[in-house]
């Protein structure tokens, strides 16, 4: 398990200090940056059986296999339902995945810490991400964390610890990774063979792994399609809304989001962060509205972040979201 380059750095010198490593560590940043892959990696290096000199992983043993496998007993990866692989009973089921990690999940830790370890070494509990703890599993947390058997590691993953309860950060060293210069992302993107790797680094603001997720020609078909409606001084929303009736809405959400923020960033600094290539469609756009008008929309669908994945009635709510920005655009128009 390889982390990425960025963040060589800040694993060596966990690595160096190996054996005096807390027992729980709080790994924090913003999300799309690889995180994930150095938790893992840290994992990895905790439970292998003949590490570097280094304290790294030898990649060969046993243990190594098995954590790479996923099949090692002494690690356990606790995240939501909505994140974790496909399994038969979901495939035959259109039961929603959960979104939280559940009490449930949290209480199958006393029994799988409180005994010895299968290889007689450590065991590692990787919670990820941190925030979709719902309150009851954080409350729950909190009992394993504050004094777990010796040589037993509590590695959480946050793209938002700021909303994660003060009492789990308090008994976890906090570290914070760095993302990458744009450079070094563009460069890393490209050596993955991206075409494109600003336009997506743009679109994914500066998280390589997002960005590189992004890249697929169906996200920018659907994106392109979405944005030159938006921009189109004809908008219809609710003929819109029709055309993008089975569009993920937290895509949808997003993508407009990025687009107000860029509407109010080249209203007042005549700049564009996500939509680099839309800048003529933009500076249109931003001709017509409103300051505060697009100011309080950007708001708006900041705030919908945290109920896009669970709307009560879809269409309506892509609708009204849609009727909003047309209204937005009509604002500047009826004061000429």
């Amino acid at each position: 398990m390889n982390i990425l380059p960025w963040h060589d750095t800040e694993f060596c010198r966990l690595l160096a200090e190996k054996a005096r490593l807390p027992h729980a560590i709080l790994i924090q940043g913003c999300q799309g940056i690889g995180k994930a892959a150095f938790a893992r990696a840290l994992s990895q290096a905790l439970l292998c059986e003949s590490p570097a000199p280094t304290g790294a992983a030898c990649g060969s043993c046993a243990a190594c296999h098995w954590l790479e496998g996923g099949t090692h007993p002494d690690y356990r990866q606790i995240e939501p339902a909505s994140l974790a692989e496909n399994t038969a009973e979901e495939q035959t089921t259109d039961k929603k995945a959960s979104l939280q990690i559940t009490i449930e999940q949290i209480r199958a830790l006393p029994a799988f810490i409180g005994i010895s370890s299968h290889r007689g070494g450590s065991k590692v509990v990787l919670i990820h991400p941190a925030e979709a703890l719902n309150v009851n599993a954080a409350n729950a947390l909190l009992k394993s964390l504050e004094e777990p058997p010796a040589r037993t590691y509590f590695l959480l993953i946050s793209h938002r610890p700021h909303s994660l309860l003060p009492t789990i950060k308090s008994r976890c060293r906090q570290l914070t990774l760095p993302g990458p210069t744009p450079e070094v992302a563009a460069a890393w993107l490209k050596s993955q063979g991206m075409a494109n790797p600003e336009l997506g680094l743009a679109q994914a603001g500066n998280a390589p792994l997002t960005a590189l997720a992004l890249d697929n020609e169906e996200y920018w078909r659907l994106r392109n399609a979405f944005l030159n409606a938006i921009a189109s001084p004809n908008l219809d929303s609710l003929a819109l809304a029709e055309r993008i009736r089975d569009y993920p809405i937290p895509q949808v959400v997003n993508w407009l989001q990025k687009w107000s923020y860029d509407l109010v960033s080249q209203k007042f600094l005549k700049t564009i962060r996500y939509n680099p290539d839309q800048e003529t469609a933009l500076a249109g756009a931003a001709a017509q509205v409103d300051a505060l008008s697009a100011l309080r929309f950007h708001r708006e669908m900041v705030r919908l972040q945290r109920i896009v994945n669970h709307p009560l009635n879809p269409r309506l709510f892509i609708e009204q979201i849609l009727i909003t920005y047309a209204g937005l655009l009509q604002t500047r128009r009826s004061d000429v």
